[in-house]
């Protein structure tokens, strides 16, 4: 079975903080895109979606049998929360950074890198649609 590696740009969206939120998601696979996600989340912070873009990309990185993932963000919070060079001390991002943990246990490869806003506007045109 071949190994499926693939580059999922994300983004999160709120307007108002908390307020209305979406997010956007890119799954690239060998320089192609083979899906977008865009979905509305209701009221929250721009963290906590953030949070829910990293947990619907690496759900359907798992459900698509991915072996190695890496995620882009411009969110340098969550990049530095899910790399353990920053503590999580908010108690509603906690449980979601255990759930995250959790599922990136299940790729034989990840890594998440941080990149700036400019890099990112596709997954930021989806979490702001």
């Amino acid at each position: 079975m071949k190994k499926r590696s693939l580059e999922i740009h994300i983004d999160g969206a709120s307007e108002g903080n908390p307020g209305k939120s979406g997010i956007g998601v890119v799954i690239s696979e060998d320089g192609e895109v083979i899906n977008n996600i865009s979905k509305y989340i209701g009221e929250t912070t721009n963290n906590v979606a953030e949070y829910m873009a990293l947990i619907f990309a690496l759900q359907e990185a798992l459900i698509i049998r991915a072996s190695e993932v890496i995620v882009k963000t411009d969110s340098q919070l969550l990049c530095n929360q899910i790399n353990k060079s920053f503590k999580v001390k908010s108690g509603n991002l906690k449980a979601l950074f255990e759930q995250a943990q959790h599922m990136i246990s299940g790729f034989d490869g990840f890594k998440i890198v941080h990149i700036p806003r400019e890099q990112n506007k596709g997954a930021d045109k989806l979490a702001t649609k």
